[in-house]
């Protein structure tokens, strides 16, 4: 007996501690203060009241799928995304539009455990947002390019919103975020080699730029100057000269050659001479062609991913079509684009057929700014140009009886055959601009350093060529068969069985096999726009929590 009391005693004594004991437990194993905070903060970004915008969206889904529970706790992942957001300024991005001095700064403060959960939750949510953020704009570009040009028809890059906010979540688990920014970047080589061009051109911005040329008489070959050092240094620093040729007052065949190479990289006349017009463009500031780089760069960020397979590329401001099989240029030709202020559109469309000996229906425009005034000095303008006058039925209309003062109701139509302002080819494909690929009888212009010359329209040096590669068809439509049924003078259309995508893209910089730069003249006034909306500081989601850091 008095053993089994002494038992019931001590059960009594264990519930009794057990009772006293649970209740600390329960408390102490409470939801995470950090995690509710997250919770918190989260709702109220994603409070119904209006639409949500899509970065706001996977935030909260982020966190959802997580059950709120913070994502930055291991430092080496920090340390990864901090590093990635940096290093967003190689792409010509800033980094400063995902908040990366306030993160660092924040991370600071929190380290060895400092910090409330509140803060904490601060950081947390901020470092999730910097990430989607910086994500996105390596993945499309951080400019919506609609916003800059109305009639912009190129789909933005795909992106699945389920697929990347699991590939951000993995990579936040597996503490792998320096290969997801890697991936997010366009996987093309041009996209490499604007990234290195820009950070080699940065290294020589940091050193206080190129030097520049002072005004004076023509640079020739064979002269003794004491501007020539500094025109080698100049050309040193671009690329086009040797290092050990950097001294010299004397202009040598090496020199002339290095200034040859870079007047056509600039489509300047190419004459081996620095006047005027060649030491403008070697003057231009290295801060301003890191500047025309990074714009290049969003453009890649829009484009680029649209390389693949069969397809024609207008490169408006390098006057130049090129014809890409299986992703890979195969063909170009020179070509003549739009005035500035008839510039050429940038669109996508498919080339769907082309015809042959053309017509050529005068434009609207044209007829008012360009052959009228002709009409009107000159009567037998028209006749000599072949161009007869139509009523709206299509019927021929008398020119004398026409007003050409205040003309109503008439159409011209030039007839096809030599002459004809369309040549005898053209290519065509829906758009509504009414622009198409086509011949010309102004040859002597694509010898022309800068060809924009046309009404919008692409003039091309070798039409023919392009036709054959666009047709597809050895069997029935060779280069031999073509020109027969061009040579007949008979107008005929022929459609492209297996219609070919057409990209007419602006790009202001080349790059070439050797790793040169070319700096193209931003003809129609494209870049400085696409720079400021670059430069425009990002509106975080956060920004609408008070007092937390974008």
């Amino acid at each position: 007996m008095p053993a089994v009391s002494l038992s019931l005693s001590r059960l009594q004594s264990l519930l009794l501690a057990l009772c006293l004991v649970l209740p600390l437990a329960s408390r102490a194993q409470g939801p995470d203060p950090v995690a509710e905070a997250i919770r918190t903060r989260v709702e109220q970004l994603a409070a119904p009241g209006g639409a949500i915008p899509a970065q706001t969206r996977a935030l909260a889904d982020f966190y959802r799928q997580r059950q709120f529970a913070p994502a930055w706790t291991q430092a080496a992942t920090v340390d990864q995304l901090l590093a990635a957001l940096a290093d967003t300024a190689s792409d010509g991005l800033d980094p400063e539009d995902f908040g990366l001095a306030q993160l660092q700064a924040q991370r600071a403060a929190l380290a060895g455990g400092q910090g409330t959960p509140e803060q904490r939750a601060r950081f947390d949510i901020a470092a999730t947002d910097a990430c989607f953020a910086a994500l996105v704009q390596l993945y499309r570009g951080k400019v919506d390019p609609v916003t800059l040009d109305p009639q912009w028809n190129f789909e933005a890059r795909p992106l699945d919103p389920a697929q990347g906010l699991q590939a951000v979540v993995d990579a936040v688990g597996s503490g792998q975020i320096t290969a997801l920014f890697a991936r997010a970047r366009p996987q093309n080589p041009l996209y490499d080699r604007l990234r290195t061009a820009l950070a080699q051109l940065r290294e020589v911005a940091q050193r206080g730029g190129w030097p520049t040329l002072p005004d004076g008489p023509t640079l020739k070959p064979g002269m003794q100057d004491a501007r020539v050092p500094l025109l080698r240094q100049r050309l040193v620093a671009g690329g086009y000269l040797a290092a050990d040729e950097a001294a010299g007052e004397h202009y040598d065949a090496t020199l002339e050659s290095a200034v040859k190479h870079f007047q056509q990289d600039q489509y300047l006349a190419v004459d081996g001479s620095v006047g005027g017009s060649t030491r403008a463009a070697l003057n231009v500031p290295a801060n301003r062609r890191v500047d025309q780089l990074r714009v290049n760069l969003e453009r890649a960020r829009w484009l680029l991913f649209q390389a693949q397979g069969n397809f024609v590329v207008v490169d408006i401001a390098g006057y130049k079509v090129s014809y890409y099989r299986d992703g890979k240029p195969v063909w170009s030709s020179r070509v003549q684009v739009g005035k500035p202020y008839r510039s050429t559109p940038v669109f996508k469309s498919r080339i769907t057929y082309m015809t042959l000996n053309p017509t050529w229906t005068v434009p609207p425009t044209i007829l008012k700014n360009d052959i009228l005034p002709k009409v009107r000095a000159n009567p037998g303008y028209l006749a000599a140009s072949r161009i007869r006058v139509l009523d709206s039925q299509g019927q021929p209309v008398s020119p004398k009886s026409v007003n050409w003062n205040n003309p109503r109701g008439i159409v011209l139509r030039q007839d096809a055959g030599p002459g004809n302002s369309l040549g005898r080819l053209v290519i065509r494909f829906p758009n509504p601009f009414a622009v198409y690929l086509h011949d010309t009888p102004h040859q002597a212009l694509f010898d022309a350093s800068q060809r924009d010359f046309s009404s919008g329209c692409i003039r091309v040096e070798h039409p023919r060529e392009l036709a054959v590669l666009v047709l597809d068809d050895a069997a029935k439509w060779d280069r031999a068969a073509l020109d027969r049924a061009i040579d007949t003078g008979n107008t005929q259309t022929v459609n492209v069985a297996n219609p070919v995508p057409l990209l007419l893209a602006y790009w202001t910089v080349e790059l070439h096999d050797d790793g040169r730069v070319g700096y193209r003249s931003d003809i129609y006034q494209r870049d400085g726009k696409l720079l400021a909306a670059l430069d425009r500081r990002r509106t975080s989601p956060l920004q609408a929590l008070q007092g937390t850091a974008p």
